[in-house]
């Protein structure tokens, strides 16, 4: 039972030792107030991934390194690809230099233990939001730089023209993925059956697979089907189906918990699509740093203090403009020249689209 007696005697000892134990705590933050309060923010973004970063002086960033048009290596070891360009936006707001990256090649598997363990500073490998990865796998997503959904890509020579098609056959799949679980999802509810996946651990030798016959099909993300197709010895020997198994919105991701890094990486992703919005390109920045508008002044750094209110530069923006260009450059550089695909829902909003930044102000 509780006993009020007991408490009363012990109440002024609670208090002593309740001030012991936060003066070591306050003493750890300075003691700083502001209009008596503590600074909270100031020390979140001390202790923050954010800090670490800009205090190592470049950036870890954990990419795929082998679908074209996204994150790709080639012979000389150059990195190029929506998700790398994501990456060099970050160390261009960061540092106002996009080449202080450095790239970790990491497999499905890899990835999100790479991510936990501090080994990579940010994910950048298109990588699905789901609810679980956001929740149970303690990621943060932050805003999709791609929508895209699972596809099927067979060999002509097979006959196979739709998903039903591909019952008793075999389908290269990878490995703890989405896309694996998708599949399965999708046999289920159409009744096809006797179905054999083909697993793979990454995407090399995803492909090595279908190419050596192991498999009639091949499913993955439709941009990355593509994307490969678009390097196989006789692309036009290959069909990609017309049908769509799923959603994938692809973003970067940070690890869970450290809001200041967080904010950072999702409102340095909102710059690209903001920066496309407002019309303005790596080649034309320039002559927007006159400009009265309010909205380009802010987002440009010109007024107003919201870089360093989230410890970046005020001008974070402009760097990565000037240097990386805007959404809409990304993609035309990336995907829509070299691969030919359409933007689709990749579109801003005030084209059709579902790319979005909230105000900068």
């Amino acid at each position: 039972m509780f006993n009020l007696s007991k408490l009363t005697t012990k109440l002024p000892s609670l208090i002593l030792t309740t001030s012991l134990l936060i003066l070591p705590l306050t003493a750890c933050n300075g003691g700083k107030t502001t209009n008596g309060n503590t600074t909270g923010e100031n020390s979140q973004t001390t202790n923050s991934r954010l800090e670490i970063v800009k205090q190592r002086g470049n950036l870890i960033c954990g990419v795929n390194g082998e679908v074209p048009g996204f994150s790709f290596v080639d012979e000389k070891g150059q990195y190029s690809g929506l998700d790398v360009d994501v990456c060099r936006a970050i160390a261009a707001a960061l540092f106002g230099d996009a080449t202080k990256v450095e790239y970790r090649k990491l497999s499905a598997q890899e990835r999100f233990s790479a991510v936990q363990s501090g080994e990579v500073d940010v994910l950048s490998r298109n990588t699905t939001w789901t609810l679980s990865r956001d929740t149970a796998n303690g990621m943060e997503f932050a805003p999709t730089v791609f929508y895209d959904g699972q596809g099927l890509m067979v060999t002509k020579a097979s006959g196979v023209s739709n998903i039903e098609g591909l019952a008793g056959k075999s389908i290269c799949v990878l490995a703890g993925t989405t896309t694996e679980q998708n599949l399965a999802d999708q046999m289920r509810k159409r009744g096809v059956k006797n179905y054999n996946p083909v697993v793979s651990d990454d995407v090399d030798t995803l492909y090595a697979a279908y190419q050596e016959g192991r498999c009639e099909g091949v499913t993955a993300d439709r941009s990355q089907l593509v994307a490969r197709r678009s390097i196989l010895p006789k692309p036009d020997d290959h069909v990609i189906l017309d049908v769509v198994l799923s959603k994938e919105p692809l973003g970067p991701a940070v690890k869970n918990g450290d809001s200041a890094w967080f904010d950072a990486v999702k409102w340095i992703t909102f710059a690209l699509f903001e920066g496309e919005e407002l019309g303005i390109t790596s080649q034309n920045v320039d002559k927007f740093e006159t400009s009265e508008d309010p909205n380009v002044r802010r987002f440009l750094g010109l007024d107003d203090k919201l870089g360093e209110g989230m410890g970046l530069p005020n001008n974070f923006a402009t760097s990565i403009i000037k240097q990386v260009g805007n959404y809409g450059e990304i993609y035309d550089r990336n995907i829509g020249k070299p691969l030919g695909l359409e933007r689709g829902p990749n579109k801003l909003w005030t084209d059709g689209g579902l790319l979005y930044s909230p105000p900068f102000r």
